[in-house]
């Protein structure tokens, strides 16, 4: 009985230890998840408040930019914008044709396109790039 005891005593002791100990060990920490090359994280660019748009627009040299398709384009545009079709094939070209050194400002139909265009046209070494979101939110106040 004494045996049975002792045994009984020696397999719940380990236990009893644990349930005094306050303070659990800390659970390790997430690994921090390494950078994805090439992705495109979203509102890297933020779209830019209207007002400092047009101040913007207002200097020189300074290039305004519809980055939505063609078809997009021809339904309405911004006074003096050109068109460069962020889902054409040949963007990443039609970029390599542009001015680094000029400062470019980007809208498309909702900002969406614009942000990826700007943040594409910084990791192509463009300094001056002002992502202005969405048309339907430029088209009353920029003329």
């Amino acid at each position: 009985m004494l045996r049975h005891l002792l045994l009984i005593t020696l397999a719940f002791a380990p236990l009893t230890l644990m349930a005094q100990t306050s303070a659990l060990p800390a659970a390790p920490a997430a690994a921090p998840k390494p950078p994805v090359v090439g992705a495109i994280s979203v509102a890297a660019v933020p779209v830019t408040p209207v007002m400092q748009v047009k101040k913007t627009l207002a200097q020189s040299n300074v290039v305004l930019l519809d980055v939505r398709t063609p078809e997009e384009f021809a339904t309405g545009h911004l006074p003096g914008a050109g068109n460069l079709d962020f889902r054409a094939p040949d963007v990443a070209e039609q970029l390599q044709k542009l001015d680094p050194n000029k400062t470019y400002v980007v809208y498309c139909a909702s900002g969406n396109r614009s942000n990826k265009t700007a943040l594409l046209m910084q990791e192509k070494g463009f300094k001056h790039v002002v992502n202005a979101g969405a048309y339907k939110d430029l088209k009353d106040d920029i003329k």
